[in-house]
């Protein structure tokens, strides 16, 4: 776990991260990750019954974090979010969306519409749509500060035939942020995309069911291993929500060892 700054240092020191879905796995991963870079961080969850443990986690170990439970399919809950998150500390300068539920293998032939592709358009592209109208006011206010980064996948670059309907969810994603890149960037608001392969919890529940999987995996990523949310993603969303980035957008970083080298 990567040790904390104290609250007056670190690359984010006085600013404030909203993660979505970082009750677990890699939300939860990116959002200790930018708190231990001094971040005041919210923890957007669908359940408090997740989130809470996280926040709770992140104060103990001397960093700046609130749970505010939160449905990112609902416009009106993301809202509320915002609002609660600039009442607390005062704005807002880095959006991740990272939450999401679908995902489920199909084959095309097989796919419900409402299990597979509702399901995954509300929490991708919706998602997407609704935490970046929530957020932009206060991102164009953090001006060069400011950064949305949208957690997506290597599916929606290389595709997969595995998970059809979920590719072209993802590869929205990355057309949206291509386009935001585009129209916030005259307000200094950089816009960017991390792709993960991690070990989140619905990976290693899959890697106990087939170990033949987990493998396979392996086998085909030249690092040999599946990426830690925290210190492998983490520091990609680090990356791009510090100034170390400031002069990058519209780009997706794959984060997945090396598994796709197609960029």
């Amino acid at each position: 776990m990567t040790n904390f700054s104290t609250s007056n240092s670190g690359r984010l020191a006085g600013r404030t991260a909203i993660v979505t879905g970082a009750g677990q796995g890699v939300g939860e991963g990116i959002a200790r990750r930018l708190a231990a870079e001094g971040a005041n961080v919210v923890i957007a969850a669908r359940r408090a019954v997740t989130g809470e443990p996280v926040a709770e986690s992140i104060q103990s170990l001397g960093g700046s974090a609130i749970c505010v439970e939160t449905d990112i399919t609902n416009r009106e809950s993301v809202a509320a979010c915002v609002a609660a998150t600039v009442q607390r500390f005062g704005g807002l300068h880095i959006m991740v969306h990272n939450a999401f539920r679908g995902g489920l293998p199909h084959k095309l032939e097989e796919a419900d519409l409402d299990r597979h592709w509702k399901h995954m358009s509300q929490t991708g592209v919706w998602a997407v749509l609704h935490t970046g109208q929530a957020a932009w006011p206060h991102l164009r206010d953090a001006g060069r500060h400011g950064r949305f980064i949208i957690i997506t996948s290597p599916s929606g670059v290389e595709g997969s035939a595995n998970i059809p309907l979920y590719s072209p969810v993802k590869a929205a994603e990355r057309a949206i942020a291509k386009s935001l890149a585009r129209e916030w960037g005259p307000s200094g608001v950089t816009v960017n995309c991390v792709a993960p392969v991690a070990a989140s919890p619905a990976l290693l529940t899959a890697f106990e069911r087939s170990p033949a999987l987990q493998a396979a995996l392996e086998a085909r990523t030249p690092l040999g291993r599946v990426g830690d949310p925290e210190a492998d993603i983490g520091s990609v969303a680090l990356f791009f929500a510090s100034d170390d980035s400031a002069y990058v957008t519209g780009q997706t970083i794959v984060c997945d060892g090396g598994s796709f080298l197609g960029l």
